[in-house]
């Protein structure tokens, strides 16, 4: 391995434990649940299987290859390995997976499936966010599921189970799961109103929220 190969992987593997660190910081993990990843190249580096994340060292990185063959480090991956990897093998515009235990966001999985539209911040995620119907957690019917509700989407959620999204980095995945269970905390507020519905927007209107976000931001800074 070279030593910007080796170099990329260090950065990648440090900024995966500062997400997941913030992740539970942040109340959208309890203990060792949820998991985080990057690619670089050909190698995923992911959050190991059972670890708290505070405890995790330089040295304790964990990488895969695309077929989930580990060739890196001595810890196991975490158990929702198989949905990393099917984000990865599947849409090449992901660089990050975040997957969480968010409370709100997996309170809205088993009530829905799909989130209801009641803020344009929906139109982040690509659309509407959908709800992947259950499986048991590491199984490849569960990635599969999954791929299913990431149809067009960013985000998506886990029946009875949490979110997963994906970006280009992972402050970008990050910033998704924080809006989507912002999102879905929303949606629960409103409608516990006794006697009253919410709104919601129509796909005209976040369609043209959509066109609206291609402009957003500075130019020639990252959003």
């Amino acid at each position: 391995m070279s030593d910007r190969s080796r170099d990329a992987i260090e950065q990648a593997w440090r900024s995966v434990v500062d997400t997941a660190r913030r992740s539970a910081a942040d109340g959208l993990v309890v203990g060792t649940s949820g998991n985080v990843s990057a690619r670089v190249g050909g190698t995923v580096l992911v959050t190991p299987s059972g670890v708290p994340y505070d405890r995790l060292r330089p040295k304790d990185a964990v990488g895969v290859d695309l077929e989930g063959r580990q060739i890196l480090g001595e810890l196991a991956p975490t158990s929702e390995l198989p949905l990393h990897l099917a984000v990865y093998r599947n849409t090449s515009a992901a660089a990050a997976v975040v997957h969480t235990h968010a409370v709100h966001a997996t309170a809205v999985s088993t009530l829905v499936t799909e989130v209801p539209p009641v803020h344009y911040a929906a139109a982040l995620l690509g659309g509407p966010v959908r709800t992947a119907a259950y499986a048991r957690y590491g199984t490849p019917e569960l990635a599969d599921n999954m791929l299913t509700a990431l149809r067009d989407r960013t985000g998506c959620l886990l029946q009875n189970h949490g979110t997963v999204t994906y970006g280009g980095t992972l402050d970008e995945a990050y910033d998704r799961t924080a809006q989507l269970e912002w999102l879905c905390r929303l949606w629960l507020t409103a409608s516990s109103v006794p006697g009253h519905r919410p709104t919601l927007l129509s796909p005209a209107q976040l369609r043209e929220v959509t066109d609206a976000l291609k402009g957003y931001g500075q130019p020639g800074r990252p959003g």
